[in-house]
């Protein structure tokens, strides 16, 4: 007798209300027991909403005004990450596993978790990678971003298939701090943000997409996939949570303080930073590559700074390495050339004001 083959069950939900698409693998991970099978959720909203990873203040992140305005619900969810616009445009896909199906180390469970989706983009024409920790890339530009959680006696991952992004959107229902972060925000968002559209050049078929994805799964984890569908408790549990989910208690419960830079993809964030010298604000709307400046806005309140100077700066401190020694030469190199002056703002106020963009960076 040979060994028996592993079983995974899937639960197609197709599309279901925005809070459900959330709450239903919180449910199956919730209701999960010794017997319950290792399962994959494929589902998508039906409407758009907004989502705020667990760990996050949603009046802090998200512009509540602008999602009321246009009608976008706000949820949180249990999986960390951060504030992100969802619609029916993305196939999330959802594992609920047992923790002995899945690998030991966190950047191990994601690499085994975006294999078959990696795969299922080459199959489609789309040349993927795996980005550590938990990004899938094409070409330098995020097409997925993956989540963990241990929720009930379940390992948690998640992540979707991009058929398109409303980077518009996204970039309006963040909480920032001005129109020219939102503006740095949603250029950021077109560099270094892609699609299946518009790498392709149209939506491929769904249906065709989930069957590779599929096949690509049974083939990678030895599996064979039973379709089926959540189970009583289940159901009951997901109702809880659809309720949990849309209280205001759960949405605006607090959490640590947010880090202020808006993570684009694994090495791309944009922030902005205020840096008070003698002679007035220095601030800063920052793009940074892992520890590069890869562009900077800067603006204040200080005077007699001509525009063309400013330009010239900004210009000059792009791709600069967010070390003393770098900024300080680029920076010297500027003022020398351009004449950039302004009475209470030298030198080493430039170089403070830049540095501190490093602050808010993950380590490396």
């Amino acid at each position: 007798m040979g060994e028996k083959k592993k079983v995974i069950r899937l639960i197609d939900l197709g599309e279901v209300p925005p809070v459900r698409s959330q709450t239903c693998y919180h449910a199956v991970g919730y209701a999960f027991g010794p017997e319950t099978p290792d399962t994959i959720i494929l589902v998508s909203p039906k409407t758009p909403y907004v989502c705020v990873g667990f760990h996050q203040e949603v009046e802090r992140e998200v512009d509540l005004d602008y999602c009321r305005q246009v009608g976008l619900p706000v949820y949180r969810r249990e999986v960390g990450g951060g504030a992100v616009y969802l619609d029916r445009n993305q196939l999330f896909v959802q594992w609920i596993f047992h923790p002995e199906s899945l690998p030991a180390s966190l950047e191990e469970k994601f690499s085994f978790y975006v294999e078959p989706i990696i795969r299922t983009y080459r199959l489609l024409g789309i040349e993927a990678s795996f980005r550590p920790i938990n990004d899938i890339h094409v070409q330098g530009k995020k097409i997925g971003g993956t989540g963990a959680a241990r929720i009930g006696q379940a390992e948690v991952l998640v992540g979707s298939f991009m058929f398109d992004f409303d980077k518009k959107t996204m970039a309006w229902v963040l909480r920032v701090s001005s129109e020219k972060m939102r503006d740095k925000v949603f250029q950021s968002l077109e560099q270094y943000m892609t699609t299946m559209k518009e790498l392709l050049g149209e939506t491929p078929d769904r249906k065709r997409v989930k069957e590779i994805y599929l096949q690509q799964v049974s083939e990678l984890l030895g599996a064979e996939i039973i379709e089926g569908r959540m189970n009583e408790a289940e159901l009951a549990e997901a109702e809880r949570l659809d309720r949990l989910f849309q209280s205001e208690d759960w949405i605006f419960q607090k959490g640590p303080l947010r880090r202020p830079a808006v993570k684009i993809h694994e090495d791309v964030h944009v922030q902005e930073i205020d840096y008070k010298a003698p002679g007035g604000l220095i601030r800063l709307t920052a793009c940074t590559r892992g520890q590069l400046l890869d562009s900077v806005w800067i603006s204040g309140d200080f005077t007699a700074i001509p525009k063309e100077a400013v330009v010239d700066l900004e210009k000059t401190l792009s791709g600069v390495t967010l070390e003393e020694k770098s900024v300080t030469e680029a920076v010297s190199r500027a003022l020398r050339e351009t004449g950039l002056c302004c009475p209470g703002i030298e030198l080493t106020h430039w170089v403070s004001a830049i540095l501190k963009i490093r602050e808010n960076l993950p380590p490396r």
